[in-house]
C-alpha cells in the first residue's frame, strides 16, 4: 500500500470505532529515541523517516508535527503526499496537543496506543483535552491490523560488556541506586529505558541500530532485582553472570509484576520515561514517588575508568577520521565519489580500529544544500555526486567496547568562497567560547549556550537544533541529562558535573546551498577551587583537525588562535604515531599553525 492506501485503511478503523482523531507518537512502549524497526509506524504510515515527531489522523486530515531539525527534511519526505507538515515551535503553529482540542468535537473521542505515550505526556493531553469535553481513549495499536509485512521483533542475544570497560560492577552500581532509594524513602524502582537497563546491568544488545540495547523492563527492590526479557535473548553464560544480581522473567510479565505490588510497597518511577499502560496500572494503594530515573545520573557522570577509555577511543576515532579525510582528498578530483558511497568508506576505516562494534548512528554527508538539511540521510539511488568544488557536512560516528563517538566536520571540497568562510569562522568562535568555558559548580547547559551563539547572532545568523547533548558509554549517542539547550524546558536541565560527555556542535544552514557544524565532544573536568567556590572546565577529547581553509584568521582573536593551533598541535602528537608516514605527512599539513 501506498501512503494515502494506508491512511484510508487506518480511517475505515478509526470509523468503525468511533475514535474522531488518533494520534501516533513515534515511540515504542519504552519511550526511545531511536526505534527497532517493529515500532517505526510514523515513516511506515507517513514516509517521514526523521526519529522525532507525533502524527495525528482524522478522517480529513493528516499531519506530523516535528521540530527545526527536520523541516526540509519532512518537506521532501512528505512531499506529494496529503500528510501536512506541522512545524513546532513556529508562531502560528498549534502543538499537536492545542491543534486536537481545537479540531475535535466536545464528546467525541481521540485515541492512542498507551504503550507509546509517556505518563507525563498523557496527563498533560487528557487534561487539555478534557477542558474541551473531549475523551481521551487507549485503544491500542491499530496499525497492526493493517501493516501487513511489518519487521519481527528482534531475538538477538545479548552479550556481557567487561567490567575492564565499564570501570564498575552490575554490584557496585545496584548498591549505589538503592542508597538512592532509600534516600528517597521507596521499597521498589520500576525502569522502562533501555540504556539505563543496559548499563545497570553491564550488558549490550543489538534490538535497535545504532544503540547497543536490549528491549527489557527493570524492576530493582532493596534486596532483589527482576528483569524482564525475552528468554531467548539470554545465552547461559550471560543469564549466569546475571543472575547474582537479578532473577529473569518474561518480557510480557513487567506488567502483571507493576499490578502486584501492595499497599506496603512504594514506587519509584519516572513519568517521563514509563509508558501510560503500565503508568496506570500501578495499584492505585501503591505510594509513587517521581522523579528522574536514579541511574541516569550516575550514568551521566563518568567513572575515571571510563574517562581514560573515552580518551583512547578518541585516538582510534580520530585516526579513521583522518584515514579518511585524506583518501577523500585523493579521490574527489576523480569524480566517483557520492555522499553514499564516502559513508561506507568511512565505515571501513573505523573497522579497523580495535574493539569497533559498528556506527553510533546513521552517518550524515550533507553535500553543498543537502548539508542544511540538519539529519540528511544519503540514499544510493539518489546521492549527490561530490565534485572538487563546495563544503561538505560529514557527522558520523563509531560504537567502540571502549567508548561512543560523536563528530562533525565541514570540509571544502574546492576554493570557499567568502560568505562560507565568514561562516564557518563564526561558528568555530562559538564553538572556541564553548570549549574554553569556566564556570562555578552548578551552572546549567542553558547558561553556557549563549557563547556558542552569540557571534552568529551578531550576524543575523541562527541554528535551530541544540548546541549540544549528552553521549553515552557504548550506548547510546543521544543521552541525558545534560544538555546545552536553550528551549522551554532549559531551566530543568542538570548542572554540568564532573565525567559528563556533551557534544558541542554549534552550526549554520542556509537552504539550498550549503550546512555548516563543528562538533566536538567535551568532558567535564576539574579547574580551580577558589574563594567563590569550586569551577569546572572542559576537555575536549575528539581529535580529528579543522579545516584551515575555511578560516577566516581575520576575524579570529589572537586567544582563539592560540586555541585552534594548541589543538591542532594534541591532534597531532595524538594521532601521528599511529598514522602511516604518508598520512602522517598529510596530517602535519592540516595541523600547522595558523
Amino acid at each position: 500500500m501506498n501512503v494515502g492506501e494506508r491512511l484510508a485503511a487506518l480511517r475505515a478503523i478509526m470509523k468503525s470505532r468511533h475514535i474522531s482523531a488518533y494520534l501516533i507518537p513515534n515511540a515504542d512502549p519504552h519511550l526511545s529515541e531511536y526505534l527497532a524497526d517493529y515500532w517505526r509506524i510514523m515513516p511506515w504510515l507517513t514516509g517521514f523517516t526523521g526519529s522525532a515527531g507525533h502524527v495525528v489522523v482524522t478522517q480529513d486530515f493528516a499531519g506530523v508535527w516535528t521540530d527545526s531539525r527536520y523541516f526540509l527534511q519532512a518537506e521532501q519526505e512528505l512531499a506529494g503526499s496529503e500528510v501536512q507538515l506541522m512545524k513546532l515551535r513556529v508562531p502560528h503553529t498549534p502543538e499537536f496537543i492545542a491543534w486536537l482540542g481545537d479540531h475535535v468535537e466536545a464528546g467525541q473521542k481521540v485515541g492512542v496506543d498507551a504503550r507509546l505515550l509517556s505518563a507525563s505526556r498523557a496527563k498533560q493531553l487528557e487534561g487539555a483535552l478534557a477542558k474541551k469535553e473531549i475523551k481521551f481513549a487507549d485503544v491500542g495499536d491499530l496499525s497492526e491490523k493493517i501493516w501487513q509485512d511489518r519487521p519481527e521483533i528482534s531475538e538477538r542475544s545479548i552479550f556481557l560488556h567487561q567490567d575492564q570497560f565499564a570501570g564498575q560492577s552490575r554490584e557496585e552500581k545496584f548498591e549505589a541506586i538503592r542508597a538512592s532509594m532509600q534516600e528517597a524513602g521507596v521499597t521498589h524502582h520500576f525502569l522502562s529505558s533501555l540504556d539505563e537497563i543496559a548499563w545497570i546491568l553491564n550488558f549490550r544488545g543489538s534490538d535497535v541500530d545504532f544503540n547497543p540495547v536490549a528491549i527489557a523492563f527493570l524492576m530493582i527492590g532493596l534486596k532483589e532485582a527482576s528483569l524482564f526479557i525475552d528468554a531467548a535473548k539470554v545465552p547461559d553464560e550471560v543469564a549466569k553472570a546475571l543472575g547474582s544480581c537479578v532473577s529473569l522473567h518474561p518480557y510480557e510479565n513487567a506488567l502483571p509484576q507493576l499490578k502486584k505490588l501492595r499497599a506496603n510497597h512504594s514506587l519509584y518511577l519516572d513519568p517521563a520515561r514509563t509508558n501510560y499502560l503500565m503508568y496506570q496500572k500501578i495499584p492505585a494503594k501503591v505510594k509513587k514517588v517521581e522523579g528522574l530515573n536514579l541511574s541516569i545520573p550516575l550514568k551521566a557522570r563518568k567513572n575515571p575508568i571510563e574517562m581514560d577509555h573515552i580518551r583512547a577511543t578518541m585516538v582510534k576515532d580520530g585516526v579513521a577520521m583522518v584515514r579518511f579525510l585524506y583518501w577523500l582528498q585523493q579521490e574527489v578530483p576523480k569524480g566517483k565519489l557520492t555522499e553514499y558511497t564516502i559513508g561506507e568508506k568511512l565505515e571501513t576505516f573505523r573497522h579497523e580500529e580495535e574493539h569497533f562494534v559498528g556506527p553510533s548512528f546513521g552517518t550524515i554527508a550533507g553535500y553543498q544544500g543537502n548539508g542544511a538539511i540538519v539529519h540528511y540521510s544519503a540514499q544510493e539511488e539518489t546521492a549527490a555526486q561530490l565534485l572538487p568544488e563546495g563544503i561538505l557536512l560529514l557527522d558520523s560516528g563509531g560504537q567502540y567496547l571502549d567508548g561512543t563517538t560523536d563528530i562533525t566536520r565541514t570540509v571544502a571540497l574546492g576554493t570557499p568562497t567568502a560568505d562560507q568562510k565568514r561562516d564557518f569562522t563564526l561558528v568555530l568562535k562559538g564553538h572556541i567560547a564553548l570549549a574554553s568555558a569556566i564556570f562555578p559548580t552548578g551552572t546549567k547547559g542553558y547558561q553556557l549556550e549563549g557563547l556558542a551563539r552569540r557571534y552568529l547572532w551578531k550576524y543575523g545568523l541562527n541554528y535551530g537544533h541544540g548546541t549540544g547533548h549528552g553521549v553515552g558509554f557504548f550506548l547510546n549517542v543521544h543521552e541525558g541529562p545534560q544538555t546545552f539547550g536553550s528551549g522551554a524546558t532549559a531551566s530543568k536541565h542538570t548542572a554540568f558535573e564532573v565525567g559528563m560527555l556533551t557534544s558541542n556542535e554549534p552550526g549554520v544552514y542556509h537552504q539550498g546551498k550549503y550546512g555548516i557544524r563543528i562538533e566536538n565532544l567535551v568532558l567535564c573536568v576539574p579547574h580551580d577551587n577558589t574563594e567563590f567556590g569550586h569551577f569546572l572546565t572542559f576537555e575536549t577529547v575528539t581529535l580529528c583537525p579543522i579545516d584551515h581553509s575555511l578560516i577566516d584568521k581575520s576575524m579570529l582573536s589572537p586567544d582563539e588562535i592560540q586555541w585552534v593551533n594548541s589543538y591542532h598541535q594534541k591532534v597531532y602528537q595524538k594521532l601521528a604515531p599511529k598514522l602511516p608516514p604518508t598520512e602522517r605527512s598529510w596530517l602535519a599539513e592540516q595541523t600547522g599553525a595558523l
